[in-house]
């Protein structure tokens, strides 16, 4: 399963290697070596760059689970954007009578017209952009850490940790309000519903799976 190509810089050695990964859809990686390259401080080694290339596999599997259910993350986030401009009416109001006057108030309980009507024109607005320029406040996941340095003659990667898993285990994620424009919180919102629409567990067994079978590794002597 090893091709060797020969050739000098530039005549495209790499693009047809990074080509039929893009046919075959498999997860590619181009590591550039020469004699001198060590493994460990200076180099790569084996473990590090498969542990790179299924990174790159499991984002690939989460791209297509995520094109799945694309249609109906669309729908959901559209749902939930129409909740924030569209929230449910009041049902009781205080009416000012001459019971008021005399130190009672009479609640009156309106119901909406038509709700369902009135949220199918948003929704078709939304669709066909006219409401993009307005503002809505969104809750978004911080997953944000601090940046930390370890100084370490071993390597990051022979020290075989993921430093955003530990801190993303230890520290809670926050979230925070931001105000977007529609145009933009409807793409944020579509993404968080195909994140919660798509199993992880399925994609990490797609993207081993793939690694192992059809993975690709570049090696570039310099």
């Amino acid at each position: 399963k090893n091709i060797i190509m020969i050739g000098p810089t530039g005549v495209g050695k790499t693009e047809i290697a990074r080509r039929l990964a893009r046919l075959a859809n498999s997860p590619f990686l181009k590591i550039e070596a020469s004699k001198f390259t060590e493994v460990g401080y200076v180099g790569r080694d084996v473990e590090s760059m498969i542990r790179d290339l299924t990174e790159l596999a499991v984002n690939m599997a989460k791209q297509e689970e995520q094109e799945k259910v694309k249609t109906k993350a669309i729908e959901l986030a559209e749902d939930k954007l129409l909740d924030i401009l569209l929230p449910e009416p009041k049902k009781e109001i205080e009416k000012d009578t001459e019971k008021k006057r005399e130190g009672m108030l009479e609640v009156v309980k309106i119901e909406s017209a038509n709700p369902v009507s009135t949220r199918e024109k948003l929704r078709r607005l939304l669709r066909k952009g006219k409401l993009d320029e307005r503002y809505v406040e969104l809750e978004i996941t911080d997953k944000s850490f601090p940046l930390v340095e370890i100084f370490s003659g071993a390597g990051l990667e022979e020290m075989d940790i993921n430093v955003k898993e530990i801190f993303g285990q230890i520290l809670p994620s926050k979230t925070k309000k931001r105000k977007v424009k529609v145009k933009d919180a409807i793409g944020i919102l579509t993404q968080q519903e195909s994140q919660r629409l798509i199993d992880i567990d399925k994609v990490v067994e797609k993207a081993i799976r793939g690694t192992e079978q059809n993975g690709i590794i570049f090696l570039d002597e310099l």
